[in-house]
């Protein structure tokens, strides 16, 4: 049979329609999957919950939670839930002091062993975040994102993340924002086990938790530049490569 470019056109089609397919039926499922087993988790570990809530209730006068908004799938705004590791001290100007100088003791133990972002899992359960997907970022930084570091808003936030499984904190920004759009491009369950499996070590040898010089992350002043991911001639995972230049 002779081949033209209807085929070709035909075919391309195909492979568009049984991609979306697919896509469709991965989010349904890992949907499923993160409501199942948010909920379990908020059982098996509503004694855990309550321990680290009366610690932080006893040392921090009675303030256990913290919520702020923040831009989910698509860039809505919904209010993240966290336990609260920070005092509200501000200066003269009425800002707030550096993370270094609110960060209280007990709170600096809660976020080092990840304790504080447990009551993420109600956030998971109410479909504004899954387990795996990119950290949800401050509303201010919206306006500071290149198109590309916005395409991190194209899936669900998640409570863990590509970026999380490979630094966390030692990473900057812009490597953070390049593994984010990594994650969107090339979603699988495979990719979310193998997110889970590296930030749960992550987790346990308390590797990333603060950036140099830093007692967190320093804040998003937005950039020019830009890396990217080079693909590898092995097959194997892309790299930074160096950075090009946006106009």
């Amino acid at each position: 049979m002779e081949l033209t470019s209807t085929n070709f056109a035909v075919a391309d089609q195909e492979i568009m329609k049984q991609q979306s397919i697919g896509k469709m039926v991965y989010r349904i499922v890992k949907r499923i999957m993160d409501f199942a087993v948010a909920l379990i988790a908020l059982i098996l570990l509503l004694p855990v919950l309550l321990v680290v809530m009366a610690l932080l209730a006893w040392f921090q006068n009675g303030k256990v939670f913290f919520t702020q908004a923040r831009p989910g799938y698509q860039g809505k705004i919904f209010r993240v839930i966290k336990f609260k590791t920070m005092r509200d001290d501000k200066d003269e100007d009425g800002k707030l002091l550096p993370d270094s100088v609110r960060l209280t003791k007990i709170g600096k133990w809660v976020r080092s062993t990840s304790l504080d972002e447990l009551p993420q899992l109600i956030n998971v359960l109410k479909g504004d975040m899954s387990f795996v997907g990119p950290r949800p970022l401050l509303v201010e930084y919206l306006d500071k994102y290149t198109e590309t570091q916005n395409r991190r808003h194209e899936v669900l936030p998640g409570i863990t993340g590509w970026a999380q499984a490979n630094g966390r904190n030692n990473l900057s920004w812009e490597q953070k924002f390049e593994y984010d759009v990594y994650y969107v491009d090339n979603q699988s369950f495979a990719l979310d086990m193998k997110v889970f499996w590296l930030s749960f070590w992550s987790v346990v040898k308390r590797e990333g938790i603060s950036a140099d010089g830093s007692a967190t992350m320093p804040i998003f002043e937005g950039r020019v530049q830009e890396p990217f991911l080079e693909t590898s001639n092995d097959g194997g995972q892309p790299r930074l490569g160096e950075k090009k230049i946006l106009i």
